[in-house]
C-alpha cells in the first residue's frame, strides 16, 4: 500500500479571500463518506461562487483532476452522488452538458437554460485579461469586488503597471490589492522611474549582504 505524504501547510493569511459554504451543506458533511463527493462538491462551491454574472455553471472540464487530487472516474463518480443527494443541478441540450448549484439562483439558471432563454454559458476558466490571470495566478481567486477593482484600475494604468505591481506584491510578500494599489497610486505621482529607483536599492541590499558575508569570512579567518 503506497502512502502520500503530507505536505506542511503554512496557515491562512489576511490578504486571503474566502467562500461562502452554506449552513445546510455544512449539516451533510456527517453524511458523505465518500471524498469524491465532498471533493467535487466543495469545487464546486469555490468554482461557481467565483464566477461574475448571475448565471453560473460548471461543465465537467472545470472539475480539474490535478487540483481536485482525483482521476477521472472518481470525479464522474462524485459529480454523480452530489446529483444524487441533490448538492448540484444537471442540464443538457445538444451544445452544453452543464451543473449548477441547487440553491434558488442554480434553479433559476436551470429553469432559463431548458427554456432556452441562456443557449450558452462561459466556463469557469473563461478567457479573461492578462491582468486578472495575473492576479489569480499571484495572489489568490478573484472575487466580484476584486474583478470590479482590476476592471477600474485597467481605466487609469496600463496592463504592464498593474502586472508589474502584482509582481512587486509577491516579492515582498504582501499579497493583497491594498499594497498594489498603493503601489500603483505612488507610481502615478511620483513617476515611472520610481520603478528603476527600487529596482536599484534592490542591487544595493544585494551587494550589502555580500560585502557582510565577506566581512565575516574574513574576521572568521582571521582567528
Amino acid at each position: 500500500m503506497k502512502f502520500k505524504i503530507m505536505s506542511a501547510f503554512s496557515g491562512f493569511t489576511s490578504s486571503e479571500t474566502f467562500t461562502q459554504i452554506p449552513d445546510s451543506f455544512l449539516r451533510l458533511i456527517g453524511e458523505i463518506e465518500d471524498a469524491a463527493e465532498l471533493k467535487v462538491a466543495l469545487h464546486a462551491i469555490w468554482r461557481i461562487e467565483h464566477i461574475e454574472g448571475n448565471f453560473r455553471a460548471l461543465r465537467e472540464e472545470d472539475f480539474e483532476a490535478e487540483s481536485l487530487g482525483l482521476g477521472i472516474k472518481e470525479i464522474k463518480r462524485g459529480l454523480k452522488k452530489c446529483l444524487a443527494r441533490g448538492i448540484l443541478l444537471k442540464a443538457e441540450n445538444e451544445a452544453d452538458v452543464l451543473y449548477f448549484l441547487n440553491s434558488p439562483r442554480g434553479r433559476l439558471a436551470v429553469d432559463s437554460f431548458i427554456k432556452g432563454k441562456l443557449s450558452r454559458v462561459g466556463s469557469a476558466t473563461r478567457e479573461r485579461s492578462n491582468v486578472f490571470k495575473r492576479y489569480e495566478e499571484n495572489i489568490g481567486p478573484l472575487t466580484p469586488l476584486i474583478a470590479d477593482m482590476l476592471k477600474d484600475a485597467e481605466d487609469v494604468y496600463t496592463a504592464e503597471w498593474i502586472s508589474d505591481a502584482i509582481g512587486l506584491a509577491v516579492e515582498n510578500n504582501k499579497r493583497n490589492w491594498k499594497y498594489i494599489e498603493a503601489i500603483l497610486k505612488r507610481w502615478k505621482e511620483e513617476g515611472r522611474a520610481e520603478k528603476q529607483n527600487r529596482r536599484n536599492d534592490k542591487k544595493d541590499g544585494q551587494q550589502g549582504v555580500s560585502r557582510k558575508i565577506e566581512q565575516l569570512r574574513k574576521r572568521s579567518n582571521q582567528k
